[in-house]
């Protein structure tokens, strides 16, 4: 069935809808399957992410109608698809009236990614208007809180050397805390990996006493703030309040000086808000972990990882982790920097659209995987800046001379491309991060060829 005429307007003009302010906007690349004309399968897809099905009910009335998501852009050649969904479309808390991103992804990732006449669709850009921006939560906490606990100018606080303890498992809780307190004698955020917990032989009420007092020798030994990202993560909410709660009762004193993870993917929306609206005075550590089987350039379904990142900050993620733009293990592209800019800054035109954020507080880029000292200045030049979270696991223990090196010669790397100094001149100056060029031989052949004769370092 054609349902072009009812569910398509090509003569809507999007600044018209953007000035009007009553639309969330999605941009889609999409393609129909064979046999399919494309306006007609864009519209059956506007229609199945809203008021309509695939034949004509006796229950539709002209009000119905007034609230029907529109496709009203289309070019088959570019495979680009772009709708306006009524913002009266979308569900709302009945305790207080607010918006839930549970909702918009029902509407504009839902049963359309398994429709019959579509090949695939995947957005890869949307718009809020400014109505629907003060109707999410947005961040409690962002980076300038940290920078505050870590003594550090407000605005531009800079780099926050991190690291995730490794091995990602496997630890028992005496060693975990060992190796905590290894690291921060040099750096200053610690998370959790994404699958620690309450393992059998890691209890949580055993590994977080011994932390808190890993965290209070390694700030009594350095004179120097100190901060934790304590995974919360669980199926239940219940389970994800009395982790939190027991936590800060842990830390007492330092408690803020604890940021809270949640595996926000795997875990879905309503993780990320228990945790932002249950815990508003810890800095909201979004982990993205198993992202890629939706955002990866591989798959043609689902959103892209700069939609992901977009959708956090509305959600209220003080921090999400946005890969490595092609300097890590993961994959990525430089041209990544997006996923960042639309988190960070008040105003940013994205690949489809410009978004302004109001003064809705920041999300921070996390960078992680696969990170070192070496990476790191090439990195910051990609990004442009240092104001960011870096937790390197490998680039901190795999320091050939303890993890607090590692740490330090992280910091020196920022400091390297703060200066613009030539990095083999810096390391002359700076012995921790001329020990990651002996501790990553592999990345130093590459991005600094001749380091070896240039330094006095040989085979």
């Amino acid at each position: 069935m054609d349902q072009s005429n009812r569910y398509a307007d090509l003569s809507l003009r999007e600044e018209d809808l953007i000035a009007g302010g009553g639309h969330i906007l999605c941009a889609y690349k999409m393609k129909p399957k064979a046999g399919y004309g494309y306006l007609e399968a864009a519209a059956h897809f506007a229609a199945e992410s809203s008021t309509g099905t695939n034949v004509e009910v006796c229950t539709t009335d002209e009000f119905t109608k007034g609230i029907d998501a529109l496709v009203y852009l289309i070019d088959e050649a570019a495979e680009e698809m772009r709708i306006a969904y009524p913002i009266d479309l979308f569900d709302r808390n009945i305790t207080d009236g607010r918006m839930m991103i549970v909702s918009f992804l029902t509407l504009t990732i839902g049963n359309n990614q398994g429709m019959g006449d579509i090949e695939y669709a995947k957005m890869y850009d949307f718009f809020v208007p400014p109505r629907a921006i003060q109707l999410f939560d947005g961040p409690a906490k962002d980076i300038s809180d940290l920078w505050r606990i870590l003594g550090r100018p407000l605005q531009d606080g800079g780099y926050i050397a991190g690291t995730i303890i490794k091995p990602k498992l496997g630890l028992r809780p005496e060693p975990f805390a060992r190796a905590a307190y290894e690291f921060w004698l040099g750096g200053d955020f610690i998370k959790n990996d994404e699958p620690q917990g309450n393992q059998t032989f890691a209890p949580m009420k055993k590994v977080i006493p011994l932390v808190v007092d890993a965290m209070r020798r390694a700030m009594d030994e350095t004179g120097q703030p100190k901060i934790f990202s304590a995974n919360i993560t669980a199926d239940d909410h219940y389970e994800m309040i009395a982790r939190g709660e027991y936590i800060l009762e842990a830390f007492g004193p330092d408690a803020d000086k604890v940021a809270f993870l949640v595996d926000g993917y795997v875990g879905g929306p309503g993780m990320v808000t228990t945790a932002r609206r249950c815990f508003p005075g810890q800095y909201l550590h979004y982990h993205r972990a198993g992202h890629g089987a939706v955002t990866s350039p591989q798959s043609k379904r689902g959103y892209t990882a700069y939609v992901l990142a977009k959708m956090s900050r509305l959600q209220g993620a003080s921090g999400i982790h946005v890969g490595t733009m092609g300097y890590g293990k993961m994959e990525g592209e430089k041209d990544d920097r997006a996923i960042a800019y639309i988190i960070e800054r008040d105003s940013y035109s994205g690949p489809a659209y410009h978004q302004e954020w109001y003064g809705m507080k920041p999300t921070t880029p996390i960078i992680s995987g696969g990170m070192n000292a070496l990476r790191l200045p090439g990195f910051f030049e990609n990004l442009g800046h240092g104001n960011v979270i870096n937790t390197a696991g490998g680039g901190s223990y795999g320091h050939i001379d303890s993890p607090a090196a590692g740490a330090k010669s992280l910091r020196q790397a920022y400091e390297c491309w703060k200066a613009k100094a030539d990095p083999i001149e810096w390391a002359r100056e700076n012995p921790e991060f001329a020990r990651a060029f002996v501790s990553f031989p592999g990345d130093a052949d590459k991005l600094y060829p001749g380091w070896r004769e240039k330094l006095g370092v040989h085979k």
